[in-house]
Order: C-alpha cells, then structure tokens, then sequence
C-alpha cells in the first residue's frame, strides 16, 4: 500500500529542498506521485525516498543528469554497474588533475629551491627504434602509455636491443595548435630493419640542446620547461625543432621517482660539453 507524503516531508525525509525536488520533476528524475491540479502542490509516496536518496548522492559525485536518468532506467546489473564505474573513473581522472595541479601550484610559491643546472649538449647522431604519430594534444597521455607498451614487446619478442635509455621528441605544433608530432625512440646499437607495428627505424639527427633535469613526478615537470624557455629567451639561442625528453629512471606520469632529461634545440655551441 502507498503511503502519500507532501513536498515538506519527503524533503524532510530526503534533507532535497522543494528547489531541487521541482528540478528533477522538470528533468523527468523523480516525479512526483501526483500534482493537485488546484494549487500545483506535489505529493510523493514513501516508496520514492529511496529513489531520492540514490539520486542525492549521485549528485553529490557531480553525476550529469542525463547519466542518473540512464542508470535509474537501467535495470540492476552489469550494465548499470559499468555505468557507475565509468563516471567513478572520471572522478578519479579529475581529482589526480587537481591534485596534480596544487602540488604545482604549491612548488611554484615555494621559494626556497635552488635553480635549475642548465647546460649546454651537443647530442650526436642516434640509431633508434621511433613510434612516431601526429596526434592531437588530449590524446597524449593514452598515446604515450600504448607507444611504450608497444616498446616493451619489441624489446621482448625481437631482436631490438637498446643501446641507452628511451625518449621522447614533442613537436612545437602539438602544444601550440593542440595537434602535431610525437614520438617516442629507442637508442639501438644498430640500424634495425622489418620491425613489426607501428616502430620504424631511424637515424636520429645531431642536435644542439639546452638540457636541464627533472626528478620527480609529473607535478613540477613545468619548472623545468620554464627554466629552459627562460634560459634560451635570455641568451637568444633558441632554435625550431621538437623538444628533446630522455628518461633516464622510471617513466613520467606520476613516478615520484621519475628522472627525465629535458633538452631545448638551439643554435649551435661552439664549444660542446
């Protein structure tokens, strides 16, 4: 048997003011059991609290709308619960950004770090293994992470062997226009041939580089960028070319252990170190 509740008790039943009750009566979330044509007042039954309670705290996950009227029309089970999972993993994506971005923001106001070493490098000409794309800049994080997989097998199932740590060659175009070249390379020892995939092999060219170390996790990777943008402005040596990352210990994305040598193209030394 129903048992018919007025908007001022369900909301107290349900701590959902009659603002947010009427939201999602005119959103088609929860309806209200009848309305008296008389005065418009809306009337609940006792069975929708529940209802109201799961739509409650998916709104407090910042759950769209749309996705909390697919989950409740989904019958319980496998799909409703991908559904769920699916928006939880967006929440995670986000916080680990937030977080990422205040211990940014918190190394940024920290003035007690000493500046960074910048040196100057002449790098010489590499054999190496490349995965190399034109991707666009939201896709880099995904991409990185299935090029080193594919790096992984070929150093697994193949004769590729490195002659040193692998790196990374981001093209200006990818963070300026949001699209442009990536890749990723593996030193070898020798020109390798009928790779399999998408690795090709390359002579990589000489470079002159303005070369600065990261340690740490991706949080203060931009540090290191803005002391090399500083530099090369300030001396007038700066140069077209992709930038030039080596990771000397883990991999980036969050390692806190991660070493990684950033190197800017310049003009070309004089006098190489």
């Amino acid at each position: 048997m129903s048992v018919s509740m007025s908007i001022g008790d369900f909301s107290r039943a349900t701590k959902l003011s009659a603002k947010t009750l009427r939201f999602y009566h005119q959103v088609g979330l929860l309806l209200p059991a009848r309305v008296e044509p008389s005065n418009g007042y809306r009337f609940y039954e006792a069975g929708q609290i529940s209802d109201a309670q799961v739509i409650r705290d998916f709104r407090a996950l910042d759950m769209p709308v749309d996705l909390i009227r697919g989950i409740l029309s989904t019958p319980g089970g496998p799909q409703r619960e991908q559904m769920i999972e699916g928006h939880l993993a967006h929440m995670e994506a986000r916080l680990e950004a937030t977080r990422s971005a205040v211990a940014s923001l918190r190394s940024l106001l920290d003035p007690s770090k000493a500046p960074f070493d910048i040196r100057l490098h002449r790098q010489p000409p590499l054999n190496a293994v490349v995965i190399r794309e034109t991707i666009s800049l939201p896709d880099l994080g995904s991409w990185f992470t299935g090029a080193m997989e594919e790096l992984d097998v070929l150093v697994a199932t193949t004769k590729v062997r490195p002659s040193g740590p692998r790196g990374g060659l981001w093209d200006t175009e990818l963070f300026l226009d949001e699209r442009g070249g990536a890749a990723l390379f593996l030193p070898t020892h020798v020109l390798e041939s009928a790779l399999p995939g998408r690795a090709r092999a390359e002579i990589l060219p000489a470079i002159d580089l303005a070369v600065a170390t990261h340690r740490g996790s991706d949080d203060t990777v931009l540090e290191v960028y803005g002391a090399l943008g500083r530099y090369v402005a300030r001396h007038g040596i700066s140069v077209e070319g992709p930038l030039r990352e080596t990771y000397l210990e883990g991999i980036p994305g969050g390692q806190h252990r991660a070493v990684t040598e950033i190197g800017w193209p310049i003009q070309p030394i004089a006098h190489p170190c």
